[in-house]
């Protein structure tokens, strides 16, 4: 009977070894995959791809602001070099709508969240999570924020530091996201974006600025992302543990539809997918990861509440852009 059982077990799983080894054979003869991503600091998955598939894993970096930008006039010249996509999913979206990505369904996104196989191009993989950083050394612990209202509190004027909240559509997407998933009511979420604006945040162009005036002492508090507590150890970062859910917009991987290198484009994703890779982006870059049981090294993150965000439009992230100006008074 155990004898069966076994030669049961290989039969059933022969056809996904199988057909995992013709696409490894298929990839290693195109040689390459090709990799855009606005995620920073993953050249050890690149490097670990590389060893274990034998296909070369090639990655450039661009930043969220221009990645849109950059990807479709690419495309619209015929000269896209990327074979995968990674980028925050209303980017995501967006180049799906302009025809860029392909269709593809990875095995290996089978233990994901249902939400997060979103359709039949995209896969959402991670959360762009967001949370209060604050400087360990001169943040008394009894001061450090409990709720997000406490960030309107006046001994917090001049002390915090947050991407610009007229033109960061992350920062856009998570003002409005607390309205949407944290505060009770409108006139609360609006008490406090008017007493966060009268404390005078100093703004920086995207996230990856926000730690700098924190670990210098310049300023005590950002409005930033955990990661960075891992990035730039041994900094003097912690995150503050507010009893309210933190959040953050999703982050999607797809292949293009004009792939040089189709089969290494498939071979990467699930490569990309599997648990090890996961592991890698949770513990060198502290992305907060889909694949069950997975945590970004950071303490007391795995029993945080992390909620995606719902992805605004073009003319919503326009349009609180123009009214976050104002309140904050963005030059």
């Amino acid at each position: 009977m155990k004898k069966l059982a076994i030669l049961l077990l290989i039969v059933l799983m022969a056809p996904s070894a199988y057909a995992d080894q013709a696409l490894v054979k298929k990839a290693k003869a195109e040689g390459k995959v090709a990799f855009y991503a606005n995620i920073t600091a993953i050249q050890p998955i690149m490097e670990e791809f590389t060893k274990d598939k034998g296909v070369k894993g090639e990655y450039t970096r661009i930043s969220t602001s221009k990645f849109l930008a950059i990807v479709l006039t690419e495309h619209q010249v015929g000269k896209l070099m990327a074979d995968v996509l990674q980028s925050p999913l209303p980017i995501m979206e967006l180049l799906k709508d302009k025809g860029v990505l392909a269709t593809y369904k990875s095995p290996a996104a089978a233990s994901y969240p249902a939400w997060t196989r979103k359709d039949d191009k995209i896969q959402i993989f991670g959360i762009e999570y967001v949370a209060l950083i604050y400087n360990k050394e001169l943040v008394k612990p009894k001061d450090v924020p409990q709720r997000y209202e406490d960030l309107t509190d006046p001994k917090w004027k001049g002390k915090i530091v947050m991407a610009n909240p007229s033109a960061h559509a992350t920062t856009i997407s998570w003002l409005i996201g607390l309205k949407e998933n944290v505060f009770s009511s409108e006139k609360a979420w609006m008490n406090f974006v008017k007493g966060l604006a009268a404390n005078k945040p100093m703004f920086v162009r995207s996230f990856g600025p926000t730690p700098a005036p924190v670990e210098s002492g310049e300023k005590l508090i950002a409005i930033s992302m955990p990661k960075y507590i891992i990035t730039k150890a041994p900094a003097p970062l912690d995150w503050a543990r507010v009893k309210q859910p933190l959040l953050g917009t999703p982050r999607g991987i797809a292949i293009t539809a004009s792939a040089s290198h189709p089969n290494a484009a498939k071979l990467f994703v699930d490569y990309w997918l599997s648990k090890d890779a996961m592991q890698m982006l949770a513990d060198k870059v502290g992305e907060y990861v889909l694949h069950p049981g997975v945590y970004p090294p950071i303490d007391g993150m795995d029993k945080a509440k992390v909620l995606p965000i719902r992805v605004l439009s073009d003319a919503e992230i326009r349009s609180w852009g123009a009214k976050f100006k104002k309140i904050f008074d963005v030059p």
